[in-house]
């Protein structure tokens, strides 16, 4: 068994998450979420929008309002692997090593891999121990006229343990019926509990929550994962944290975090983002 090498509270690495992975003792982190590149082939870039009211705005708000936009930075990474499998197998391995006896781990891919990850994640944790195929469901982005536009990711749920895994029912969020008048005043006000397709809109352009990262995914996804699979105190661990989502959930829902990611701009984000938080910034490059 390896011995501990490094604190595990509330830290934000910037470095290879294989050589952070390594580092982890055996056995150590309650639960992992990781979102990592798509492979989509391309370039994913992202410039953050400032926008001030103004009489003379290029842009109409609610109202008529008018506002005035200026171009902030510009955030970019590779999104290109010539064996995606290859590039992930490793990871996940060290990922079920570091993973406790009780814990859970989520794996959020797209349509374009998802089921290459699948066969390799059943071999390493056991069929048995695959729970759900979550899908995360929006209506956001451009509409293709050669096929059915894609508007969902997949989200692979495994455990170490099919009979020993945190699972908080009574922690779920509810939400609303989608016909209220067909259950009763009572249920309808209670609202019903989600289900493994999770309806939830991208983050919005202009809202609060935004970073300017690319690919940054909703508090909301989070937070319903990390209530559920997780208890206050316990240790979360996003090895390609991008713009520190699992932190800020994990940080709110009381939970400690470890966060990792090889594109500066990615720590950078996620240190401003979690100040609250206090994290320890910790380079592993050399």
């Amino acid at each position: 068994m390896k011995t501990k090498k490094m604190m595990t509270k509330n830290k934000i690495y910037l470095g290879e998450n294989l050589t952070v992975l390594d580092g982890l003792e055996d056995k150590s982190i309650d639960l992992i979420y990781i979102d990592p590149p798509f492979n989509t082939g391309k370039v994913q870039t992202k410039t953050t929008l400032k926008t001030t009211a103004s009489p003379v705005g290029d842009r109409v708000g609610f109202g008529n309002r008018k506002y005035r936009t200026e171009k902030g930075k510009t955030y970019s990474f590779n999104d290109l692997y010539s064996n995606y499998v290859d590039f992930l197998y490793p990871r996940l391995l060290e990922a079920r090593r570091v993973l406790k006896d009780s814990g859970s781990i989520f794996v959020h891919l797209d349509y374009r891999e998802v089921h290459y990850c699948k066969v390799y994640m059943d071999t390493m944790f056991g069929r048995e121990c695959f729970m759900n195929e979550i899908i995360w469901a929006y209506d956001f982005g451009g509409r293709s006229k050669k096929k059915w536009p894609a508007k969902h990711d997949n989200i692979l749920w495994y455990v170490k343990d099919k009979k020993n895994y945190t699972f908080n029912y009574d922690q779920m969020e509810r939400i609303p019926y989608m016909a209220p008048g067909l259950v009763g005043k009572e249920k309808a006000a209670r609202g019903k509990t989600p289900t493994d397709v999770f309806w939830h809109t991208i983050v919005p352009t202009n809202g609060s929550e935004k970073t300017g990262y690319p690919t940054q995914k909703p508090l909301g996804i989070l937070k319903r994962i990390i209530s559920v699979h997780s208890n206050p105190g316990d240790l979360v661990l996003d090895f390609f944290c991008g713009s520190g989502t699992t932190g800020e959930a994990a940080g709110l829902l009381g939970r400690s975090f470890i966060l990792v990611d090889n594109n500066p701009e990615a720590v950078e984000i996620s240190m401003k983002r979690l100040a609250k938080f206090q994290p320890q910034q910790i380079s592993t490059t050399s």
